[in-house]
């Protein structure tokens, strides 16, 4: 069960995996996406019909007697859940023999919850991995089965290039641990509840900045808001997204959220200030910060809100 590309090496490893028989996959309903609104389907869905396996869209997952009921006779032993996008109910986690298993984008206790991978790029975390647990009512609140090595979150990691390596982590430690698990070697061990740390569902009005914030938070906003829901500001009634930046030192008497005039894009925040290198004019391409100024040199010494 899983939907983005971050569930698609997890579910190749099942699929390549010897003693493994992956008998369906359930992901996310087809979606409009873009101007032209037309239909996507999710990356796992594309993965489990290239491989010729069996692939269930629900509208709802909850108050679903007749998906209940299919996943019920497929006899399963374990389901494993990967980014899927929906909480999933008592009588699904409890249909496998072994149970309804979860990989996590973060070494739980910490940040449980839907964007653990952003999560830890805003806060400036240095390092991140991944769990296996196995999934209980509540969220990411079951017992590990196993976490994987620490890796390093580099500077320039967005959510996008962090996602990439954690699904990839989590795949490896998948592979590692499952038959272990199955055949009673792993035994699941309760997590410190007091150690927990939460994250929210991130929504589209995260991405606006905050001028008054210091630079270094608004550099790691841009970073844990890439791909979705990006970061912007406001030039007036225009929207601008701001893809890339990076802290640099803050010019004389330059305010939160004005612009200086001294050859690079320079908007000033609470502390320091940010230097802006790609952004986007609502309704125009990306183009760099220097680019951006020689086509609208009436922006210099305005304040973006």
């Amino acid at each position: 069960m899983g939907t983005p590309g971050f569930a698609v090496p997890i579910l190749q490893t099942l699929i390549d995996h010897p003693q493994i028989e992956v008998v369906s996959v359930v992901t996310q309903p087809d979606k409009k996406t873009g101007r032209g609104k037309t239909m996507k389907e999710s990356e796992i869905s594309k993965l489990g019909f290239t491989n010729n396996i069996e692939v269930r869209k629900p509208e709802r997952i909850k108050k679903n007697p007749k998906l209940l009921d299919q996943i019920k006779e497929l006899g399963l032993d374990f389901i494993v859940v990967a980014a899927y996008g929906k909480i999933l109910p008592k009588k699904i986690l409890d249909i496998p023999k072994f149970g309804t298993l979860n990989i996590h984008g973060s070494i739980l206790p910490r940040y449980r919850g839907a964007s653990p991978v952003s999560e830890a790029i805003l806060n400036g975390d240095k390092q991140t991995g991944v769990t296996l647990m196995k999934m209980d009512e509540t969220m990411d609140t079951g017992p590990i089965i196993s976490t994987s090595e620490v890796i390093k979150i580099d500077p320039t990691d967005t959510t996008a290039t962090l996602s990439k390596k954690l699904s990839n982590l989590g795949a490896k430690l998948l592979n590692e641990s499952i038959v272990p698990y199955l055949e009673g070697e792993l035994t699941p061990k309760s997590q410190n509840d007091g150690l927990a740390s939460y994250t929210k569902l991130v929504s589209k009005t995260d991405g606006q900045i905050n001028w008054q914030m210091d630079a270094n938070y608004i550099e790691r906003q841009i970073r844990a808001y890439t791909p979705w829901p990006s970061t912007y500001t406001f030039w007036g009634d225009k929207r601008i997204k701001v893809l890339e930046g990076k802290t640099t030192t803050l010019p004389d008497n330059l305010k939160p959220g004005e612009i200086s005039n001294d050859g690079d894009l320079i908007i000033g925040t609470n502390e320091s200030a940010l230097k802006v290198t790609k952004l986007q004019l609502e309704g125009k391409g990306s183009v760099s910060g220097n680019e951006f100024l020689r086509g609208y040199p009436e922006i210099i010494g305005q304040t973006l809100e």
